[in-house]
């Protein structure tokens, strides 16, 4: 269908037909997104603390070493938090704008560099879910390798008209061993405009 006849239509779900033909493909071809720090110590402690995680394993590098690892162990949690890169680097703006709400410039989660679609200037994420092969130790530096599009569900809600998507990557170490596989739900949209008041 093309753009004329779309908008004819009104039936914007056919701008996301592209992205649901493009279900199963590797957006990323494979590459890894690494993670904008390693795993240390100090940064694993600081993790526990507003949680008041008590475990050894995270917290004693001989019990750990007792366990069989070569260091304290970072919580399967925080998987997450090590794989994001930087978010915001000195000298740059990630939000431009003062609104009340505002989207960063960039982000780990959108769909701004699917080339696919419609545009979208809002998202959010909806679910995840993680398989753990083992866990990560400090002093490992780990990344998420590839972004397999597993599905896309073209949807109007409350916040606007969008898609529900899935993204499948893989969590590696710098040597290429798999630690685990995650899966991200996010929803891409363009926001509703705010109804005017009536008078």
């Amino acid at each position: 269908m093309s753009a004329e006849t779309t908008a004819a239509t009104g039936d914007w779900r056919a701008e996301w037909q592209p992205v649901v033909d493009a279900v199963g493909r590797d957006f990323a071809d494979g590459e890894t997104v690494w993670g904008a720090d390693p795993v240390e110590r100090g940064a694993i402690r600081r993790y526990l603390e507003p949680l008041e995680f008590d475990c050894a394993l995270h917290t004693g590098p001989e019990a750990a070493r007792a366990a069989g690892f070569a260091d304290v162990t970072m919580p399967y949690t925080g998987v997450i938090a090590w794989t994001i890169p930087a978010a915001w680097n000195p000298g740059e703006t990630l939000f431009d704008s003062a609104d009340r709400d505002a989207q960063p410039v960039r982000t780990a989660i959108n769909n701004q560099d699917m080339g696919l679609g419609p545009k979208t200037t809002g998202f959010f994420g909806t679910d995840i879910e993680v398989d753990f092969v083992r866990p990560v130790v400090a002093g490992e530096r780990i990344g998420r390798r590839g972004r397999r599009l597993l599905s896309c569900k073209p949807k109007e809600t409350a916040v606007g008209r969008g898609a529900f998507m899935t993204w499948e990557s893989e969590v590696v170490t710098e040597e290429s061993e798999v630690v685990a596989r995650i899966r991200i739900g996010t929803y891409a949209y363009v926001p509703k405009e705010p109804e005017e008041n009536e008078s």
